[in-house]
């Protein structure tokens, strides 16, 4: 399934320098799994050796957000991003379509898998090795990217509604204050 693995930089975070942005578990949107640009970070050491490319997915590894997932889709291409040693970086192979592997770790089977994976005595956790082992059926890759694209089209559907509803709900804020001025 993956090339390879690893855990991220033990960096201090440090005040966003308008170029670099470090990834840490709290930036990581609990519901959307989206990187939140609010209160971005640099980190004080940049290692290209952490830098994030296209597809790669990172994964919590100990704490309240163990396996929480985010897959890395450049949104915006004029910042390098870094990942947190919190975090354990998965770089899909080829013969395995990253999205679908993704979409995986939204579902409730998953979810099933790191409550049993991440019982520990104190804080819950899972090491990349753990992470390595899930018990993931892969279909074909063809298949895998027809079904990947069938639920980013979802995703993507999803997040205009959420932007519709923002945008409902400041028009009604406003009227509600020119109301009762």
């Amino acid at each position: 399934m993956t090339e390879q693995s690893m855990y991220g930089i033990g960096a201090s975070a440090t005040r966003f320098d308008s170029k670099n942005i470090y990834i840490r578990i709290t930036d990581i949107d609990e519901k959307s799994r989206k990187l939140n640009y609010q209160n971005l970070t640099t980190p004080d050491e940049l290692n290209n050796k952490y830098k994030l490319k296209r597809n790669d997915i990172l994964f919590a590894r100990t704490g309240a957000s163990t396996g929480k997932s985010y897959i890395h889709k450049e949104e915006k291409d004029i910042y390098n991003y870094y990942f947190a040693g919190f975090l354990i970086k998965f770089e899909i192979d080829e013969q395995n379509n990253p999205l679908f592997i993704y979409q995986f770790t939204l579902t409730s089977k998953y979810n099933k898998w790191v409550k049993v994976m991440s019982v520990r005595s104190g804080q819950p956790g899972i090491n990349s090795e753990e992470y390595a082992k899930l018990p993931l059926v892969l279909p074909n890759k063809l298949e895998q990217q027809k079904i990947a694209e069938f639920l980013d089209r979802f995703d993507q559907q999803i997040e205009l509604e959420k932007q519709k509803i923002e945008i409902l709900q400041q028009q009604k804020k406003g009227l509600l204050q020119s109301m009762f001025i």
